[in-house]
């Protein structure tokens, strides 16, 4: 029974909460200040702005219809349940709290872009983790994900949500309305990314030393993180090097930095940004990972 709450009924839990997030964060920061926003919600603000008799997010639901039949066939039945949930009860969401005039609106439009930028991305960012899709230009992204998997969800959101955005802006006919959904639209990129990637915030370290074998020894037992020994060579002095390459989460980098400092004073000291760490000691691959 427990696992059977955790495998179905805790993600759509999940993805509720997220689309009651998104819900809140489009009526209450993007429509008051007519703020472009990007994707099938986009379209839906154009359709509304000509129509007012159509409800946002009943036309989102209609928009989504040819884009979940081309990804029934190629992403599956799993994702494409649990996407038309999430696209079905977030277009619902947004209905209903516009009915109800839930709250009053944000009327400072730079707060609103910038805080809607961080609903929106962090509602996307939990429907994403839990194998779902809002629909629309999400589902896009997800499908361009198949054969550009190098490129992270966000990126891939923000290039297509620009056309639609620019479309916004020409409708409402307001510069602003287009300049304000950018920046909007780069906060949520950036919260999105953050939530799917960053919590595997990992750095990798690279060491070169005199005193390799120590510095080991005590990376493994102190601060409980593997060593990888590379084998290189000074370009100058053509002497034989030992690299050591260690990858750490973010908060062992300071242990990390004084540990090879106390064994060697003069040892060189490499830390890069890791975008993904997966393995032991960090998380694990799963499939149609994102």
């Amino acid at each position: 029974m427990k696992q059977t709450a955790k495998k179905y009924i805790l993600p759509y839990l999940w993805i509720t909460l997220a689309s009651l997030v998104y819900a809140v964060g489009f009526n209450w920061c993007f429509v008051p200040n007519q703020i472009g926003f990007g994707g099938i919600t986009g379209v839906g603000q154009i359709v509304n702005h000509l129509l007012p008799w159509a409800p946002i997010g009943t036309v989102v639901i209609v928009c989504n219809i040819p884009l979940f039949l081309l990804g029934w066939r190629l992403l599956g039945g799993h994702l494409l349940v649990s996407s038309l949930y999430a696209m079905f009860i977030s277009s619902l969401f947004i209905d209903l709290l516009t009915a109800l005039y839930a709250f009053p609106p944000m009327e400072e439009p730079l707060l609103a872009c910038i805080f809607g930028g961080v609903l929106m991305g962090a509602s996307l960012g939990v429907v994403f983790l839990q194998g779902a899709t809002t629909g629309g230009t999400d589902l896009m992204a997800r499908l361009l994900k198949l054969k550009m998997a190098w490129l992270p969800m966000g990126k891939l959101l923000m290039a297509i949500d620009l056309v639609v955005i620019v479309a916004v802006a020409v409708t409402f006919r307001s510069l602003y309305s287009g300049l304000y959904g950018l920046v909007a639209l780069y906060i949520s990129s950036l919260v999105l990314d953050g939530v799917l990637y960053g919590l595997d915030n990992a750095k990798v370290a690279y060491i070169i030393s005199d005193r390799p074998r120590e510095i080991t020894q005590a990376i493994i037992h102190d601060i409980d993180r593997g060593v990888t020994i590379l084998h290189g060579q000074g370009g100058w002095s053509g002497a034989e090097k030992q690299v050591l390459l260690v990858a750490f989460k973010q908060r062992q980098i300071v242990p990390l930095k004084r540990t090879v400092k106390e064994i060697d004073p003069s040892a060189f000291l490499i830390v890069c940004e890791a975008h993904e760490v997966m393995g032991e000691g960090f998380r694990e691959y799963k499939q149609n990972d994102i």
